[in-house]
């Protein structure tokens, strides 16, 4: 055999290795997903608050509880969450927002979420529908992309999809 068939074999089974491999741990990364979404579920109550602020920050400039930064992990404690500031009831508390739902949630409004533990799952107006009045932000890519294609249409070109 020459040298580089035995190159390319020797990449194939460590291509075939890896990919066994994170197929494993993927599985096991649903499995604990899957526990930790019915732990969410099981725990969940609905609340009725008035959201004062909403954020992305690191965790420990957050204002959450210590018990809560002694559990999490040391290399997410530098990492940015969306913390949402509302008050319940006579007491004004941080809760951490989920990712999907963090752009709809409103300032200044009332409304009424789903909580689980200091875990905010859904929300829902409490007068009227949620309106999301905050402008999208555009990446630059996007912004780019749209000068590139006036400048195009400008020229007489059609632009590039």
């Amino acid at each position: 055999m020459q040298t580089w068939q035995i190159v390319m074999i020797i990449i194939t089974v460590v291509l075939i290795a890896a990919i066994v491999v994170l197929y494993f741990l993927g599985k096991k990364a649903q499995k604990k997903q899957d526990e930790q979404q019915a732990q969410l579920d099981a725990m969940k109550q609905t609340v009725s608050m008035l959201i004062i602020d909403k954020k992305r920050m690191k965790l420990k400039d957050a204002g959450l509880p210590q018990m809560v930064l002694d559990q999490t992990p040391k290399y997410l404690r530098g990492s940015k969450l969306p913390i949402v500031k509302a008050k319940v009831g006579p007491q004004i508390m941080s809760f951490i927002s989920d990712e999907k739902i963090f752009d709809a949630i409103p300032v200044k409004k009332e409304v009424k979420a789903t909580i689980s533990g200091l875990y905010i799952t859904s929300v829902k107006g409490l007068h009227g529908n949620i309106q999301n009045n905050e402008p999208v932000k555009k990446s630059w890519r996007a912004k780019f992309q749209e000068k590139v294609d006036k400048l195009q249409e400008k020229a007489g070109a059609k632009p590039i999809k």
